[in-house]
Parts: C-alpha cells; structure tokens; sequence
C-alpha cells in the first residue's frame, strides 16, 4: 500500500518540485501522541508536532495534507516540515486577493507576544493590547485558546505583517447597542448594569453599552464620603434612569430611586416634640447635624443647645460620632428639613428664677467675668445676675468695675430686675445700704469746713474723699485766689486738705468745694458764692461720671 502511496506522490510530485520553501501534499504515515508522521516522497518521512493541527484526532492515515517545507534534511537526514506554515502561506495569498483593511475574519488566540497577543486568522496576526477590549485587560492569559471575531486594521504585503483589532467591534456593537436603548429607554425605568469605574463624585455604569453617571448625591438617602462606599468595579446593580441626554448620548442614574425614600410619612414618624436619639455626623460653624436614621438627619442649632450658656461653636458642647437625645421642634417635608433642640430635653431654669430669686431678693454669688460696663455674677450653674457699674455704689462714680470688685470675689447683691424672655437678671450692690444722698444737705451744709484727702486730679479741679465714702470736687478756680494752670502744680493725690461746702447739688450728686473760701469770713464766702454760681454747672459741679464721658485719661496726660 505504501509503495501505491508513494508511486502517487511521486508522481504528483516531481523530486525536482521539492524545494525549501515550497508548499506540498504530504501522506499521513501516522499519528503517535503529540506528533504526526508525514511521507513528501523524499528519502525519510518528515514528523510534524500535533499542535499544528486544529483536530489531530480527525487524521487518519493515507489522509492528504499541505506541508511547507522548511529544510529538506535535518543533520539526521529527515525533512524539517510544518503543516501551519503551509496554511499560513496559501491563507495568506487568499486574505491579500479577498480581504482588505477592515474586513471582519474569525481566530483563534495562539499566545502572547510582546505588547499584544498572536492570533490566527489563517495567518497569524498581531492583536495589540489596546486592542483587545474597550478596557485594556490586566491579564492576558484568559483570551488564549479562544475564538473571537477581529477587524483587520493593517496589511503589509512586504512584511507579512497584519495588526488587528477585537475593540473596534465592540465599540460599533455597543454604539448599535446604545442606539436601540436610548430610541426606547425611558426616565424612570429600572434597567441593571455593571459599574466600570468609581471617582470623586460618582461612578459609571455600563448599561447594555451605555455609560450612565452615577452621581454621588443620587447613590444613597444618607451621608457618604467616597461612592466607594457604596458600589465597586465591577458590581452588577439595579439603576433607575433619571435623565437622558439624547445628543450627547447619555443617561443620569440614580441608586437610591430604587429604595424606599426615607423622608415619606415623615411627619407621621417623627412629629413635632418627638424625642429622638441620633449620631452626630457632622458640625458647622451654626450647629451641628444628627442622624436620625438613613438618610435622615436633623440640625441642632446652637442656640438649641443650652438654655444658659451662649455656644458660639457647636464643639463646645459635642463632638462627632457622639450619641444624643433631642427633641424635634420643626419639620418640613418639602424641604427635607428636621429642627431639634438638645436644650429641651432638659428643664428650663428660667422658668423657675421668678420663684427662686424675686425682684428685692438678698442674693449671694461668684463674680465670673468683668466687662467695661458691669460685672456677672453666678448665682447658680448657668444662672448669672449683672451688675452694671451704676449700681455698685452710691457715692463712688466707679468707671469700670475692676475699681471695686475682683474676678472671683464672693459678693452680696439685691435682685433688680429679670427678663425671663431676654434671660437676664438685674443686680445691685449699692441698694445693701441706705442712699446718703437724700439727706446730704444735712450732713454738708453749705459753709462748713471740711477736711479730706485729694484722690484723683484732673484738669479743672481734684476729687476729694469725704466721709461716708462721698467725694467733692474743687474746682481750679477755688483752689487759690491766684491763678493756676496746672492742678498738679498745686495738690497732689493722697494731700489732705481743708475746705469748705460752697455747693451742694442733692439732684445732681455733686458737692462743690473751695479750699480758697476756708479762711474767708461769712461776707467774703456770699460774695465767692455768688461768682461761683456764674459758672455753668456743667464746668464748675462735674461729677465722676461726667468727668469719664467727657475727659479720658489720654486727655489728662495731654493737659499735663
């Protein structure tokens, strides 16, 4: 059978046609694992690996088969052949007379090759990576063996060389695709999809084809940071369709449309004066915000969150992540708006001051900060009482109050007045005792002769301590019957003096002294009387307060 065999091959073979590089029919002599023995009627039979056949299986023996003769004899004596090889250059002559770039042919991966991956399309093919999916794959091992169907992008007859593309097909698969969907989908439709990638504000979605953005603010009902913590690549999820963009060919998604949205019945969960306990999950300069539940948060206000202190930042009284009971004050729906107060889960102290310090009441306190204008006295913790300079004494026109109390000084005062509305509470130490100035012109007749001691001089006169803790004014014109530029020239604070009552002003509080007058007779006093009386009051008879409000101590430096 084989001399039969080899008589034919000869003769459809000529010995002279068997050349190197040449392509021939070959007999199947055999078939022995993973190799096929083949007879091209030359002096020894040739063996070919199996691989080099789609179906090795299928070969009988006797079959006829292409080979391409790679060397006619081995350093052994047996040809070196190859039945790929031989496909390869038949398939390679019909491809350049049938196929041209951008025809559509059908292979199989081989391997990979440097920056892509080898494909049989009849002829073996370059398969750039990039051109491989519409995502360049990390991992090239999966497509080897497989079968897909590639667009030629290149011929190059001098080379040999043809540069394919398995993305391009797909990208006109998914643009018919996203032609259809967009012709019939429909704002509201629940359609499913894979997420290709996340970012800052959101991920896309692929939906048969179409990319759909899938914005942060539309994935969850409560608070997120990162859309990663909601869906990841490659996740399959149910999408509900929210806007469509017809020429630019895109769709909004929304994950959280397809959940039940927390604020329905709202009102009928959580109606006004409802207690509540939330997580504080953020804070901003004017409160700080509570979740409820998902996608559900309330606002505390600052001014919700004590009834006595005044909070100027919300981390003076909580903290992120802290656990808290308030109550719900207002409620809007529309707005998806929740009001809570954390004061009101408490009692409100000022209900109660009426009854615990009425207006007259004997009162004893702390004195825990000082102002320009007053001093504020704790009476109780959050409960403080003000006692404004003007009520610190009768006798002393005190300019601020550091003169006459100290920060922590423990005091008695007289309840003045409250204001439950504004919460404030009026104090005076001056009413303890009995005014002196009611019957002052008792005690300071004008005429007499006084004696005290200089404790503040200024640039019209010297203020004198009397007794009962009063003060009198000499004015520079009655301190000599010289005249005088500077009072400083003549007195000093802490100089003891002598002088006599030229005025007594019980409205005004004010006392007039002349240290002239103290060595007149009664005639001369009438008459000093009468010119001091020419002066305005308002140059001659200045009081303490007056004296502030007027002449600074800036002023007085400048004077002297």
């Amino acid at each position: 059978m084989k001399s039969i065999v080899m008589e034919e091959l000869l003769a459809a073979h000529p010995m002279e046609e068997l050349c190197e590089g040449s392509v021939v029919k070959a007999i199947v002599t055999g078939v022995y694992g993973n190799e096929v023995s083949v007879d091209v009627g030359g002096k020894s039979e040739g063996v070919i690996p199996a691989l080099e056949f789609d179906d090795v299986e299928s070969l009988e023996i006797g079959s006829e088969v292409d080979v391409y003769i790679e060397r006619l004899e081995n350093k052994y004596g047996n040809p070196v052949l190859s039945h790929d090889k031989a496909l390869q250059k038949k398939n390679w002559a019909l491809i350049v007379e049938n196929c041209e770039e951008g025809s559509v042919l059908p292979g199989r991966v081989k391997g990979k090759v440097k920056g892509g991956l080898l494909v049989n399309i009849g002829v073996d093919a370059f398969l750039p990576a990039s051109q491989i999916d519409t995502q360049p794959p990390i991992n090239l091992d999966q497509y080897i063996g497989n079968t897909y169907e590639f667009k030629i992008l290149k011929i190059n007859q001098e080379r040999k060389n043809i540069v394919i593309s398995r993305r391009e097909l797909i990208e006109e698969e998914r643009q018919e695709k996203r032609r259809v969907l967009l012709g019939e989908i429909k704002i509201g439709d629940i359609r499913s999809g894979i997420v290709k990638n996340t970012t800052d504000y959101g991920a896309f979605v692929d939906i048969d084809g179409l990319d759909g953005l899938l914005h942060i603010t539309d994935m969850s009902w409560g608070r997120i940071s990162h859309p990663s913590e909601m869906v990841k690549p490659g996740q399959k999820i149910d999408v509900m369709v929210i806007g469509i963009d017809q020429n630019k060919e895109r769709i909004s998604l929304g994950l959280k449309q397809t959940m039940q949205n927390p604020w329905d019945n709202i009102e009928q969960r959580y109606p006004i004066g409802t207690k509540i306990c939330g997580k504080i999950v953020n804070m901003v300069p004017y409160g700080a915000f509570v979740e409820i539940e998902n996608g559900v948060e309330g606002l505390i206000h600052v001014t919700e969150m004590s009834w006595t202190k005044r909070i100027n930042k919300p981390n003076e009284i909580v903290k992120i992540g802290q656990e808290v009971d308030a109550i719900v004050i207002e409620l809007s729906r529309e707005e998806q708006k929740i009001a809570l107060s954390l004061k009101q889960t408490e009692g409100n102290p000022w209900e109660t001051v009426y009854r615990n310090y009425p207006v007259g009441a004997h009162v004893r306190g702390k004195v825990r900060n000082m102002t320009a204008y007053g001093a504020f006295i704790e009476l109780e913790a959050g409960i403080d009482g003000m006692i404004h300079v003007s009520d610190m004494s009768w006798t002393r026109n005190i300019s601020n109050p550091s003169e006459f109390i100290k920060k922590g000084d423990e005091i008695d005062a007289i309840v003045l007045s409250i204001d439950q509305e504004q919460q404030r509470i009026a104090l005076g130490i001056k009413q303890l005792c009995e005014d002196p100035w009611p019957d002052i012109q008792k005690r300071y007749k004008v005429g007499t002769t006084i004696s005290g001691t200089v404790t503040r001089i200024v640039p019209y006169g010297a203020f004198v301590k009397l007794e009962n803790d009063l003060e009198g004014l000499v004015h520079i014109s009655q301190i000599s019957e010289t005249h005088i530029d500077k009072v400083k020239s003549v007195l000093t604070v802490g100089q003891e003096i002598s002088a006599r009552v030229i005025k007594v002003d019980k409205e005004e509080r004010r006392i007039g002294l002349s240290i002239k007058a103290a060595r007149y007779d009664d005639a001369a006093f009438s008459e000093e009387m009468k010119a001091f009386d020419k002066i305005k009051s308002t140059d001659e008879l200045t009081s303490l307060s007056d004296m502030f409000s007027g002449i600074d101590e800036s002023l007085a430096n400048r004077e002297d």
